[in-house]
């Protein structure tokens, strides 16, 4: 490519369904879940072969993303309000910074095993020779219901238009998604600024977008409400294109997701004693003794214990969201 290729790395989630290990001072991808290092620095650190890094995240979280991160630049977004916004204040400032170049922009809490370079340099070179914004889909294992599909059009060679993004399905739908050939939406993308910001003002982040080059984010921040990118940009513009994925991806969006990486009788994610007991996950930062039960999840992190069946691991969010009611999150 003849521009730089710049790796913008989002950081500013809280993973909330792995509550209590990730809180709201110690998010999900500040934590070393899988290997030694967090779920950051293992992004970072795939993302090596990029001219340039940048990891944008909340004010509350700089200092632990310069710990993670020492080699990326910081991005600061003025609020949270979801993936939409943060993905426009970020490609503009990057734009301001760097000037032409093309994005890959990647979650930084998610596990990936596999060739990551070659399926993102190819989504970052789709993106420069369509001009439109590019998303990377993961070919299906099963019939997930806790993700957005992605129905691609028509084959360009290596890569397709998409067709359509689909909200996350039932499991009678999910399974017909997976016959038909749709991909999963795992939110990685890669555009050049200019293609982005000029479909992000078909959409309701129009009004940021012109306060960023007012010179005044916040006032921008003010006057959009938070949006997901896939509502407020990738569903809306006819110029989306879908890369196939080269590499193995999991979201870790719950804690039953760690039995995809483990095929014993339990999953043990720390120091544990089993008794009698089969299909349970275990983690936490102290010893956990598990006697007679199954199919549990037991996360016991600082003063906080989680209990719950790993059937119901999703409801998490739950106790996530009355704790936050009571400012106890």
């Amino acid at each position: 490519m003849d521009r730089p290729l710049v790796a913008l790395i989002m950081a500013g989630g809280t993973g909330t369904r792995l509550y209590p290990a990730s809180r709201s001072d110690r998010p999900k991808q500040f934590l070393p879940l899988l290997g030694d290092d967090s779920l950051l620095s293992q992004t970072v650190s795939r993302a090596g072969f990029a001219d340039e890094r940048f990891v944008c995240t909340a004010e509350e979280h700089v200092d632990l993303v310069r710990k993670h991160a020492p080699e990326a630049g910081v991005l600061v977004e003025p609020e949270p309000k979801d993936t939409g916004p943060a993905l426009v204040y970020a490609t503009h400032r990057i734009r301001e910074q760097v000037g032409d170049c093309v994005l890959l922009c990647l979650p930084s809490d998610h596990h990936i095993e596999g060739d990551f370079e070659t399926t993102a340099r190819r989504a970052a070179s789709v993106a420069v020779e369509t001009e439109g914004v590019v998303t990377v889909g993961i070919e299906p294992d099963r019939p997930a219901t806790g993700y957005g599909y992605i129905e691609p059009g028509d084959d360009l060679c290596g890569y397709f238009s998409v067709s359509k993004f689909r909200e996350k399905p039932d499991r009678s739908t999910a399974i017909r998604f997976v016959e038909d050939g749709f991909y999963w939406n795992a939110g990685l993308f890669a555009w050049t600024p200019d293609a982005f910001l000029q479909a992000a003002r078909d959409s309701p982040l129009e009004p940021l977008i012109t306060a960023l080059e007012d010179g005044d984010p916040n006032r921008g921040f003010d006057a959009v409400s938070p949006t997901s990118v896939d509502y407020a940009v990738m569903e809306r513009t006819d110029d989306a294109f879908v890369v196939p994925a080269e590499f193995d991806w999991d979201d870790l969006g719950s804690w039953d997701a760690f039995e995809r990486f483990d095929s014993g009788e339990n999953v043990l994610l720390s120091d544990a004693l089993t008794i009698d007991a089969t299909g349970n996950v275990v983690a936490g930062d102290k010893h956990v003794s598990l006697v007679d039960v199954e199919n549990l999840v037991v996360a016991a992190y600082d003063d906080r214990v989680l209990v719950v069946p790993k059937a119901e691991a999703q409801r998490v969010r739950e106790v996530v969201a009355k704790l936050r009611d009571a400012d106890r999150f």
